[in-house]
């Protein structure tokens, strides 16, 4: 049974830094793929990243990209968003999602939270102005 264990996130100001923790078990390789989700009180699920874990393959929205940076340490089975440069409208609930299903090229629609199989619970991060 694959499941997502979340850590990290918090309260931070505008400026500041958090780092979110996504660790996975129960894939029989590497062959899958990690996406960070986002959704604020009253708007639609945003995806923000997404990593294919087996080749390293990184991808950003617009809105975060040369702020947050995502990795994957395949030996511990984790990924790893770093937010650095938080603004106020990056508050929201942040989710890590998993799919190995690759029915279609994860780059191509990697922000489409449909494709995921596997979610995360969800963990705030509240940045102040």
């Amino acid at each position: 049974e694959v499941q997502l264990v979340q850590s990290g996130g918090g309260s931070v100001q505008a400026g500041g830094s958090l780092r979110l923790s996504c660790a996975a078990s129960g894939f029989t390789s590497d062959d899958y793929a990690i996406g960070w989700f986002r959704q604020a009180p009253g708007k639609e699920r945003e995806g923000v990243s997404g990593i294919s874990v087996a080749d390293g393959n990184a991808y950003y929205a617009d809105s975060v990209r040369g702020r947050f940076t995502i990795v994957s340490d395949n030996a511990k089975n984790t990924v790893y968003l770093q937010m650095d440069s938080l603004k106020p409208e990056d508050t929201a609930v942040y989710y890590c999602a998993a799919e190995s299903n690759f029915l279609s090229p994860y780059g191509s629609d990697w922000r489409e939270w449909m494709r995921y199989d596997y979610w995360g619970r969800g963990t705030q991060v509240t940045v102040s102005s």
